[in-house]
């Protein structure tokens, strides 16, 4: 049985803060991410963070005492790590290196949700409906609009092309979690994560990559950012608002966090924002919300397009919610 306070259709003041600590914090990781490429080589990069926070969130679990996954569970949260952390980091890492902006990344890995409705369709997870169809169909629009605009300013092809890779590694990893026994999150995360570091660290070695630590403090601060704040505390901060709103309505920071990317990106990088973007991207978010999103059937899933946390529906804590449908 758990202490935490009971889920609430109506967040209080924490509650809210929870959300937007959240928001700002996931947000801002894909600008740390691209501090650290900067300096770093991305497979190398993304094998530090995750070997530094897997062990973090290891020490977190033996000290708050949470059961780690056994058997199937154990199984499932390996292969979620390394189709899902490592595997969706790997290609927004490069892409990120090759020179895609935060904010394009961002949005387009915000189509995670999407690619979940299509990869549990095809795998059997869930039934087809036109209301996933028809937001997929908007989202496609703002796709091509976005990639218009983003090979006229001399983006390459490739790396765009990655971005939506990560998504459907991301989403994949989603599908996986649902196929395998539930454990704790925290516990299962941090197993995740650790076992996400082991193929980038083989992923650097075959790449040839330079393996070095950083040497400008701006790259330090960023890695440090992208695994206390952007790993750890990102994930703790989304189980506990997870505990006390509803999982329908914390999924919803997958169509905020790219504003905050977007908007960080301008001011801290001076990434351009082209009016044709900012059309491509609403149009985008606004697939993802009619496909994902709006309350027309009545069971629907919903999925988180962090890499660093477990989809939502995967997580014990969204038990209230699901009892309620």
């Amino acid at each position: 049985m758990s202490d935490s306070p009971p889920v609430a259709a109506h967040p209080d003041r924490v509650t809210l803060l929870a959300f937007l600590g959240l928001v700002l914090i996931g947000g801002a990781n894909a600008i740390a991410v691209k501090v650290t490429v900067q300096e770093l080589a991305p497979f190398w990069g993304a094998a530090m963070r995750f070997a530094a926070a897997g062990f973090l969130m290891l020490v977190l679990v033996a000290a708050m005492r949470r059961p780690l996954p056994r058997g199937r569970s154990l199984w499932g949260a390996a292969l979620y790590g390394v189709v899902g952390p490592a595997a969706g980091n790997a290609f927004a890492y490069v892409a990120l290196h090759q020179g895609v902006p935060v904010g394009t990344g961002m949005v387009l890995i915000a189509l995670t949700p999407l690619f979940t409705f299509g990869l549990a369709i095809a795998q059997g997870q869930e039934r087809f409906h036109v209301q996933g169809l028809l937001g997929a169909l908007i989202a496609l629009v703002g796709i091509g609009v976005v990639f218009v605009d983003q090979l006229s300013a001399d983006v390459a092809l490739l790396p765009l092309l990655l971005c939506i890779l990560a998504a459907v590694a991301i989403a994949e990893a989603g599908i996986i979690v649902k196929w395998i026994p539930r454990s704790d999150p925290f516990a299962t995360n941090a197993v995740a994560i650790l076992v996400a570091a082991l193929p980038l660290f083989v992923l650097s070695w075959v790449a040839g990559e330079p393996r070095a630590l950083p040497i400008q403090a701006a790259t330090w601060a960023a890695v440090g950012y992208v695994v206390v704040l952007g790993t750890v505390a990102l994930f703790a901060l989304y189980v506990f608002t997870l505990q006390r709103w509803t999982a329908s309505a914390v999924s919803y920071m997958t169509l905020v966090m790219p504003l905050v990317t977007v908007t960080l990106g301008a001011v801290l990088l001076g990434e351009q924002i082209t009016p044709s973007f900012l059309l491509g991207g609403a149009v985008i978010l606004g697939g993802v919300y009619v496909g994902a999103f709006l309350k027309i059937r009545p069971r629907r899933s919903s999925a988180s397009s962090l890499p660093e946390c477990l989809p939502i529906d995967a997580s014990a804590e969204a038990e209230p919610e699901a009892a309620r449908a």
